[in-house]
């Protein structure tokens, strides 16, 4: 199949780059003889490898699961928009970065609870706070009845013109029955004429995205020619950013619908469209008089100050975008650096297909007693993962050995894109590309990632080395002849001390977390917070790709519709295993005044209800829940003029922060209080259960939050001062042994297996940064009242309203009411671990 499509590459109109790319077609992987594996015996000491491990140390071999490749062929693989790296030791996934236009979970700092890769749902039955709309309600008695009766005075994010309000719809339900009653009334429509996906109307049929990418290719033409004749002024501006919409509204629709929609048709024509999108975006990208034309406005000094603050940064982003991508170059410079981009793009598209398929290795070289817990194929077993909670260490040593075996063709295919993003950056003006991926960050430069990592590492090592101690004590306890501690044992280990601490079983709590009441209790927060609610609508026939598949509209109780999110939330075959957030159209001030209203979905996997039982959440998935709709929320809320900074559009270290502040409600039992109920017998969570769950989170979390800080120093090193100081692999063990503190494990290579180093190469720190800016909004401003309306209206104001039209730092300091420093960053950060001594002293009484 074709490789990604050729808009997702450097320049201003690119359908910004995601993590999943489209995988390449599936290759036949010779066998790999490893030399050097060994497993050792419960029965040896460490380093006296059994004849069994010896013979399991040339077993091993490339390999691929039976999978559906995805492209133009119309299959699909259940792995290729996977967006999480394989962990050192397996360490609990969490919350994830913003990806282009997508939104993807990643491994975080996990601060406890259950493992992120299983998510979320569940529906309160009759019981629950009152939904939105009722008398207790504040969403709705506010809403004007017709359409345009008032204009919203409001200052948004620097968006001054009155916009129309959105007249309430009859159709809106109140959000939790939306997900605790089965779908209803579409089959009756069955006959009826068919709408079209997320109500473009081209969109009936899989033939339509041929009508929609040619309309907007044609409306594209049209505004450039009339950017090129239009004298510079702030027009040039709305003109662009029209441009980047016209085409982002197909690229954005198709890219999402190319992974998602359960029928082959429809994915194949997205995956065309994609195609003949990027093929134009491409071409915009090399337009010298295009460019010139941006140029002209940037040039003249009178104009750019009389620009409004907003509209200036978006020039400057385009300009940016312009010149990453080489275009200010001589034409001979400009062709290198047009083929370093296509170079990279394969690079990615093929590393980060590496770092997903398994290996094998013949059965009969593992030990008998484990091969169960491999999938076998034939006479071989496929080893796809760490098997980082398997409670048999011989497991997770052989598993860690095994997936981790460097492969020759991944390295080198690391090694190309490593010095391929340093040779651009240094063509096009940058020193290193962490210097040109930085650009316009909280952080701004790799000095000041390094020096946050470094203090961060520093104040961390006393409290990892206790964590360290306590899980190998756990592990002498259980394992008294093989007590040395490796990277394959913290997240078991781990797991098995918070459960004998805080007798925490997450079966205990799902009966408190059901989806329509999880929904219910956000729908709640939003009101009390900014004013909003959550309604459900019913789709018309052809709307969504899936029957199951919900449409939520988003209601303020002065400016009316804010957008939709359609909730695609539950499991069904072939489905991409992520839980992320796709814009699919982004907010912007359209000329007539009226307002393009943002439509997102999110994506996760539930099981379905039952007749007899509603979809019932872990504590883990709750908390997911709640960190995805962070997500909307920054979607819903912003209200810039130019859909180039919508939402979530904006820099990596700040687009996690909104999500991640949802955790932090999702963990306070006043907001847990308000929604979690039994779904049989209406009683609330009782606070201790809440405040254990809360405490455990804490348990070796310095140790997890520790492993982050090597992750993120190991992606600044390798995009730093090229050529690198000696091999990725030397490399990894050198950072590993400074910034983790467990012994590199001979004739294994991670980093192979890091993915992230695709979509957020140089910015994986962002993941620790987020938090901490969110930690201290939490601490300043909700943590002592997490329902404080002006608190909830500051934040709108100052961060969610601007998207990424705003330098992250000004949002963060018009928050905080300062502007924080690094140490202000990394105590927060460690502060967070401290343990509550109220909860000890509540489960003691």
């Amino acid at each position: 199949m074709a490789s990604a499509p050729r808009g997702h590459r450097e320049g201003p109109f690119r359908p910004q780059p995601s993590p999943s790319l489209p995988l390449p077609s599936r290759p036949r992987s010779p066998s790999v003889g490893l030399s050097s594996i060994s497993v050792s015996s419960r029965s040896v000491d460490r380093g006296q490898p059994t004849a069994l491990a010896a013979r399991l140390a040339r077993g091993v071999q490339r390999s691929f699961l039976e999978r559906r490749p995805t492209g133009g062929d119309g299959s699909r693989s259940s792995v290729r928009a996977r967006a999480v790296p394989a962990p050192l030791a397996g360490s609990r996934p969490s919350p994830g970065l913003v990806a282009g236009r997508r939104v993807l979970r990643c491994p975080l700092p996990a601060r406890g609870g259950a493992p992120r890769g299983g998510r979320r749902r569940a529906t309160l039955w009759p019981r629950g706070p009152s939904p939105p709309g009722s008398a207790r309600s504040r969403g709705a008695r506010a809403l004007p009845r017709k359409r345009g009766e008032m204009l919203c005075a409001r200052r948004l994010g620097g968006l001054r013109a009155g916009l129309r309000v959105r007249r309430v719809s009859t159709g809106w339900s109140p959000v939790g029955a939306a997900f605790t009653v089965q779908p209803q009334g579409r089959r009756l429509d069955w006959f009826g004429e068919r709408g079209g996906l997320f109500g473009v109307p081209e969109l009936s049929a899989p033939e339509g995205f041929r009508v929609a990418q040619e309309k907007a290719l044609r409306r594209t033409e049209q505004l450039v020619q009339r950017v090129c004749a239009t004298p510079p002024g702030p027009q040039t501006v709305l003109i662009f950013d029209e441009l980047s919409d016209s085409l982002c509204r197909v690229a954005d629709l198709a890219d999402f619908v190319k992974i998602a929609h359960p029928e082959a048709a429809f994915r194949e024509a997205a995956e065309e469209a994609c195609r003949s999108i990027g093929t134009m975006v491409e071409k915009l990208n090399t337009n010298v008089e295009l460019y010139q034309s941006l140029q002209r406005l940037l040039a003249d000094k009178k104009l750019v100050d009389s620009l409004d603050p907003e509209t200036r940064r978006v020039a400057e982003l385009f300009m940016f975008d312009f010149e990453i991508s080489g275009i200010h170059l001589d034409r001979e410079k400009r062709k290198r650096a047009v083929d370093l981009n296509v170079k990279i793009l394969d690079l990615s598209s093929a590393f980060l297909m590496g770092t997903h398929l398994p290996n094998t290795i013949e059965k009969r070289l593992l030990p008998e007693g484990i091969r169960h817990h491999f999938e076998l194929a034939g006479d071989h077993a496929v080893v796809d993962s760490l098997r980082a909670e398997a409670p048999d260490d011989l497991v997770r040593e052989a598993a860690y050995k095994i997936f981790l075996y460097p492969n020759a063709g991944q390295l080198k295919r690391l090694e190309e894109l490593l010095s391929s993003r340093d040779l651009l950056a240094k063509l096009v003006g940058y020193p290193t590309y962490s210097h040109r991926a930085l650009q316009g960050t909280i952080a701004q430069s790799p000095e000041t990632v390094m020096e946050f990592l470094e203090k961060l590492s520093d104040k961390l090592s006393e409290r990892t080395m206790k964590d360290f101690e306590m899980i190998r004590g756990m592990k002498m306890k259980l394992n008294p002849q093989n007590s040395e501690l490796m990277p394959w044992d913290p997240p078991y280990y781990s797991g098995l001390i918070r459960a004998e601490r805080f007798n925490i079983e997450p079966g205990l709590y799902c009966p408190f977390f059901s989806l329509g009441a999880c929904m219910e209790g956000l729908s709640l927060l939003f009101n009390r917070l900014l004013g909003v609610s959550l309604y459900g609508e019913q789709p018309v026939k052809g709307e969504v790709w899936s029957e199951d598949v919900r449409k939520l509209a988003v209601v303020h109780e002065s400016e009316g519709l804010l957008g939709y999110i359609y909730c695609d939330f539950f499991q069904r075959a072939d489905k991409p295993h992520q839980d992320c957030h796709f814009t699919i159209r982004g907010g912007r001030l359209k000329e007539d005044g009226d307002y393009q209203l943002p439509v997102v979905v999110l994506m996760l996997n539930l099981p379905h209800s039952s007749r007899n039982l509603p979809t019932l959440l872990t504590p883990g998935m709750m908390e997911n829940l709640f960190h995805e709709m962070g997500h909307a929320m920054h979607s819903m809320l912003g209200r810039t003029r130019y859909q180039h900074v919508t939402g979530t559009r904006c820099p990596t270290d700040f687009a996690e922060v909104p999500s991640i502040l949802m955790e932090y409600f999702a963990n306070d039992y006043r907001v847990v209080h308000q929604f979690a109920r039994h779904y049989q017998t209406g009683q609330s969570l009782p606070r201790n259960m809440v405040s254990r769950l809360c405490e455990s989170k804490k348990v070796c979390a310095a140790a997890d939050m520790q492993l982050q800080v090597f992750y993120a120093a190991l992606d600044q090193i390798y995009h730093g001062k090229h050529p690198l100081r000696s091999s990725t692999t030397d490399i990894l063990r050198d950072t590993q042994e400074r910034f983790y503190g467990l012994p590199y494990v001979p004739n294994t290579a991670w980093q192979l297996r890091f993915s992230h180093l695709v979509g957020y190469g140089a910015k994986y720190y962002s993941y620790l940064m987020s938090r901490a800016v969110a930690s201290m909004v939490w601490r300043e401003c909700f943590r002592q009242d997490p329902f404080n309306r002006a608190a909830g209206e500051r934040y709108r104001r100052e961060m969610l309203a601007h998207g990424g039209g705003r330098e992250p730092m000004l949002m963060v300091q018009g928050m905080l009411q300062k502007r924080p420093s690094i140490d202000d960053f990394v105590n927060t950060l460690v502060s967070d671990l401290d343990l509550d001594f109220e909860t000890f002293l509540m489960d003691s009484t």
